[in-house]
């Protein structure tokens, strides 16, 4: 891969990490709730789903779902599905009486997920939008020099994608983590969950009007 490609291609992933989604409204929220450290696994998950999108759409089984109305509409209605329902669970979070001090707050952070459950949390809500298969299959080949290896190509794209992405989603949680001391009472905690809870929902809901770009 020639570096002008590549440094093309690294300016586009800090744009498309930059701009808002799902994975920026979970790695705030995990932040804001959890703190940074914990908002890790999440975000981990993330680049897990992050990378089956891209290998798929590199691979062009993206353009199949693109081609294929069943198998689109079926990747369409999963997607917001979970993020809807991500988004119910947000809303509905339990909220302490009141917030964490001292001892307790060396406990961690109230309803907090198992490793385990925050990193699938992440995955699915990469994995499962259609979104982000219909971005990487428009973008993707715009910088694959089909004369030369895909693989090794693909190896490059996704760590410089996994690596830039993994820099923003921690910044995005880091910003929400310092806003923890003024969101610590349990209406503010209420507030946060409905909030974000709401954009979930949101951005679930947009995903019925995605449509293929190709017949």
């Amino acid at each position: 891969m020639d570096l002008n490609v590549w440094l093309a291609f690294f300016a586009a992933s800090w744009v498309i990490a930059v701009s808002p989604g799902s994975g920026a409204v979970l790695s705030m929220s995990h932040g804001l709730a959890y703190g940074v450290r914990h908002a890790t696994a999440t975000i981990v998950g993330l680049q897990l789903g992050l990378s089956v999108v891209l290998l798929v759409a590199g691979v062009g089984v993206g353009a199949l779902l693109l081609a294929s109305a069943t198998a689109f509409t079926v990747v369409k209605v999963l997607g917001a599905a979970y993020l809807i329902w991500l988004g119910v669970q947000q809303w509905r979070a339990p909220v302490p009486a009141a917030a964490a001090s001292g001892r307790e707050a060396a406990r961690g952070p109230v309803g907090l997920p198992t490793v385990r459950q925050r990193i699938a949390l992440g995955f699915f809500t990469n994995v499962t939008n259609p979104k982000g298969i219909v971005f990487m299959v428009a973008v993707l080949p715009q910088f694959i020099d089909p004369g030369r290896p895909l693989w090794l190509q693909l190896l490059i794209l996704l760590v410089t994608s996994i690596g830039v992405d993994l820099v923003v989603m921690h910044g995005y949680a880091f910003l929400a983590s310092r806003a923890q001391r003024w969101l610590a009472t349990a209406r503010a905690r209420r507030a946060q969950n409905r909030v974000f809870g709401g954009v979930l929902m949101a951005m679930g809901a947009s995903l019925f009007m995605v449509k293929r770009t190709t017949a």
